[in-house]
């Protein structure tokens, strides 16, 4: 017997993260946790960092990032309203992780319209659980 239904083709374009902070030691622990290429059914990843808001905003603008992972704790813009601003402001919003300062500040999150949060110290594995779980929410479409 065969099927008639063709198979559902898959975008096997690099995933698109954007990473802000301001630490350089966030940014290198989030790569770490992550990887290149968190799951097998994900393509590769292509990592853009950023320290600042300015430039943040200036990328979020051009659009394309299947995921922007943000630090809350980044001074002197932490990655919450910086978060909340983007999703006010872009007809189109980003689906966004951010990293909160502890367990306690997850309401900001809510406040701040972000899709996950995960609060420090960083578990490396909740970390790579959850992008590849917002970036297969992001590549299929679904919220």
């Amino acid at each position: 017997m065969t099927s008639t239904s063709a198979p559902v083709q898959q975008d096997r374009s690099p995933l698109s993260i954007l990473l802000y902070s301001n630490d350089p030691d966030i940014r290198d622990a989030v790569r770490l946790a992550v990887g290149s290429r968190p799951a097998p059914d994900l393509p590769e990843i292509e990592w853009e960092e950023y320290a600042t808001r300015p430039a943040v905003i200036e990328a979020a603008d051009s659009g394309g990032f299947d995921l922007m992972i943000l630090d809350g704790e980044a001074a002197p813009a932490g990655g919450l309203g910086l978060c909340k601003q983007l999703k006010d402001e872009l007809d189109t919003p980003p689906t966004v992780l951010v990293l909160t300062g502890r367990q306690q500040d997850a309401w900001l999150a809510t406040w701040s319209r972000a899709e996950a949060a995960l609060p420090r110290p960083l578990d490396p594995v909740a970390l790579a659980e959850t992008v590849v779980e917002l970036c297969r929410r992001s590549r299929t479409g679904e919220e």
